[in-house]
């Protein structure tokens, strides 16, 4: 597969945060410090299809994307949760869901588990509930909330946070018009070979993914007005459309979540 065209960007600000964590302030796009353990590079992340047919396209062309970063690849395996709604973490992989979670105010859920810097697991849940609306129903909403989505997970913020600003052509941008922000572009790629530069003496990446303790698993609040059940509340754009959270498990374990509200 060939790298996308390299388009010089400007990043609108760096990730201020209001809580003390782990993580190093710059001005890129990576979420923090936070990233998979592992001993070489290309490591593989297994994606856990707990999605309907309605989004395995959408779901296969997100992996075939980010696979293209010459760090890492992703590799979609049998789904791991107990549920589709629940969409129930397992450790070393990130397992991916839809189910009609109801009018919540977000199309898609991003959940990463933590222990000090570096990811142990992650989920990600798409939000039937306004992708069978008309509005949301298309090939470009459903490629950019699942395409960022999965960004996420491997340790990616956004490159701009302003729904209004001319698209960066990548899914790691906020837009109105998702149009030509469907895939990552090659400031992604750049930005994952930088967070993934150096080794670790262990990994986080499982072989084989295993069931997460249910304590661990990250609430899914039914409504807009219940998000403190994510954790303390970090950082918001745009009025309150992007948004993420903490929840502080104890011993250096956090659940990081990043919400990508619906218009």
């Amino acid at each position: 597969m060939s790298r996308l065209p390299h388009r010089a960007l400007i990043l609108a600000s760096a990730l201020t945060l209001a809580i003390a964590l782990p993580i190093s302030v710059s001005a890129s796009h990576s979420w923090g410090s936070y990233h998979w353990a592992r001993t070489a590079n290309p490591f593989t992340l297994k994606l856990g299809d707990n999605v309907t047919t309605a989004w395995d396209s959408y779901l296969a062309t997100t992996s075939a994307d980010w696979s293209v970063s010459p760090v890492l690849d992703t590799r979609i395996v049998a789904g791991g949760s107990r549920s589709a709604k629940l969409c129930n973490a397992t450790t070393g992989a990130v397992q991916v869901c839809n189910a009609k979670y109801g009018s919540t105010g977000w199309l898609g859920v991003a959940s990463i588990w933590a222990s000090g810097s570096h990811i142990t697991q992650g989920t990600v849940k798409l939000n039937d509930t306004y992708f069978n609306t008309a509005s949301y129903n298309t090939p470009e909403w459903r490629n950019l909330v699942s395409c960022q989505e999965v960004g996420h997970t491997l340790g990616l913020n956004h490159q701009d946070e302003t729904f209004g600003n001319a698209n960066l052509d990548t899914c790691m941008d906020y837009t109105n018009d998702p149009s030509s922000n469907q895939h990552p572009n090659q400031h992604d790629y750049d930005q994952l070979a930088t967070i993934y530069a150096h080794l670790d003496p262990t990994t986080t990446v499982a072989a084989t993914p295993t069931g997460a303790p249910a304590a661990a698993a990250a609430p899914a609040p039914g409504a807009r007005a219940a998000a403190a059940a994510w954790g303390r509340f970090v950082q918001a754009t745009n009025h309150g459309q992007g948004a993420w959270y903490v929840r502080d498990l104890g011993a250096g374990n956090v659940i990081l979540t990043h919400v990508f509200w619906a218009s």
